[in-house]
């Protein structure tokens, strides 16, 4: 610091206010911004979702926004929400997308810091010994000195900080809204592995009772041919359907013990036996989300993967800013006030006050070429963004669009399924009864019970896809998993820009 022991106060006031009158009037300037004015790409989709056809998805006129949904409006088994709850607590990709947004939130901070003086305060105190070599005598020389002062502020006159705090500010809410995203494909992923746990359960009972049914069956045919009523080849048919229905069984348990190790995986914890589900999981578990009156491209931009990817594209934004702001001389300010004097005792004494004040400028002269290179690269990376925003809006509308269309006849197959199990039911029924009867032998039977078991196994499959196109269609049109009480995300209005 550069100290002035003699200077008079009567002086001093005078030049330090208007220091600072000077250093505000270009503070103010510096909430120029030179970024190009932001302008959301056209999405690159079109404007209605059409299942089939030209026909458009209507639904109720008084249906919420599904983005405003809570996922307990969804997934009304008690089990299941219990088990989504555990999911949200113990996950650990979700615990890594939190600390990620504390990450992100503590780098603005600190780029937001650097629009402000940083004011330090420092004390010293020297002591230097010199000897005289003609007289051999020595002295020491001391020296005190206290300071409070600003050192290297840059007065943002052309917006080059601002620009990378506000690009700073939109990675947190990029990084806000990623963490939204994967709580909602967490919740999503979570359903549907307790669904296809419950159909694997399910499909496992079937074959379970099947395999009783087909035991049963091999001890009558058994007993008959030991009194000469059917033939070996009737038992030998019989022992076939037994020998199948073993092999499916072993297949489910084991299906089934995967689907549970995976759902243990999604949750981060084990699942409890009490939260298990049962054969009516499936057929009640979800609730259709309502669909708002009219669907168009527009309710897919609220998505938390598409927001997130704008705020991506905003921050590029704001570093063209940056970019262009550095081909401009950069003012810094060093100033600081204090006392000095020869010896501590007498450093509060008057005539001990010092200042300095040290305006610094900086202009680029020649950087080969290498400011423009970086206007360059912030240029290319905004082009690079607005390409992957418009890919995440491609893929939304896709993701929305097959839902869509699985939905429109999900119902007409649930129902033609539903008919044709029953219809086997009758035939397999028939068939058994005309085989002990002995109109039949055992092979017209044994082919009525294959096609029950195809049927019911087939119906569980679909019963489970009509399920899980609930929860797709949640999901991919935006539903509201971030809800939580007591963890709420920020937004953009939270903040000052």
């Amino acid at each position: 610091m550069i100290r002035h022991p003699h200077s008079s106060a009567p002086l001093r006031r005078p030049v330090l206010h208007g220091i600072a009158w000077l250093a505000t009037a270009i503070a103010l300037a510096g909430c120029v911004s030179m970024a190009p004015h932001y302008r959301r790409p056209a999405a690159p989709v079109p404007a209605k979702l059409v299942v089939s056809g030209d026909m458009s998805i209507d639904g109720a006129a008084d249906a919420p926004d599904i983005a405003d949904i809570h996922w307990r409006q969804v997934f009304v088994d008690d089990r299941l929400q219990q088990v989504v709850a555990l999911a949200l607590e113990h996950n650990r990709d979700l615990r890594v997308a939190v600390l990620e947004i504390e990450k992100a939130r503590a780098q603005y901070r600190i780029q937001r810091a650097s629009l402000f003086p940083l004011v330090n305060a420092s004390a010293s105190q020297t002591a230097t010994r010199t000897d005289a070599s003609a007289t051999g005598a020595s002295s020491v020389v001391r020296s005190a000195a206290l300071d409070v002062g600003i050192s290297s502020w840059e007065l943002d006159m052309f917006g080059r900080v601002r620009s990378l705090k506000d690009a700073a500010l939109d990675e947190y809410f990029s990084t806000a809204q990623a963490q939204r995203a994967t709580r909602l494909s967490l919740v999503a992923e979570v359903a549907n592995a307790w669904l296809t746990l419950a159909a694997d359960r399910e499909r496992l009972a079937l074959a379970e009772r099947t395999l009783a049914s087909q035991s049963r069956t091999e001890e009558l045919t058994r007993h008959r041919h030991a009194q000469g009523m059917v033939s070996g080849l009737d038992v030998a048919q019989v022992r076939t359907g037994v020998e199948r229905a073993r092999v499916d069984a072993a297949t489910y348990a084991t299906r089934a013990t995967q689907s549970r190790s995976a759902l243990d995986l999604l949750l981060g914890t084990p699942l409890p036996d009490a939260l298990l589900p049962d054969a009516e999981a499936i057929d009640s578990g979800i609730a259709l989300a309502p669909l708002p009156a009219r669907i168009d491209s527009q309710a897919l931009l609220q998505r938390p993967d598409v927001l997130a990817a704008e705020h991506t594209l905003r921050a590029a934004n704001a570093d063209i800013g940056a970019a262009r702001a550095a081909f401009f001389p950069r003012i810094s300010l060093s100033a600081s006030a204090g006392r000095g004097s020869d010896a501590l005792s007498s450093l509060f004494d008057a005539g001990a006050r010092t200042w300095s004040f040290v305006p610094t400028i900086s202009v680029p002269i020649f950087r080969a070429g290498a400011l423009k290179a970086e206007l360059d690269v912030a240029r290319i990376q905004k082009d690079v963004t607005v390409a992957r925003y418009e890919r995440s809006i491609q893929s939304a509308f896709r993701e929305a669009a097959d839902a869509l269309a699985a939905r429109a006849l999900l119902d007409a197959r649930l129902d033609a399924q539903r008919g044709l199990v029953v219809a086997t039911r009758r035939s397999h029924a028939l068939a058994v009864a005309r085989y002990r009867s002995g109109v039949d032998s055992y092979l017209e039977a044994l082919d009525a019970q294959r096609a029950l078991y195809s049927a019911e196994q087939e119906y569980i499959g679909l019963r489970l896809s009509e399920a899980s196109n609930r929860i797709d269609l949640y999901k991919v049109l935006g539903g509201g998993a971030d809800a939580v009480v007591g963890d709420v995300a920020a937004t953009p209005a939270d903040f000052t820009r």
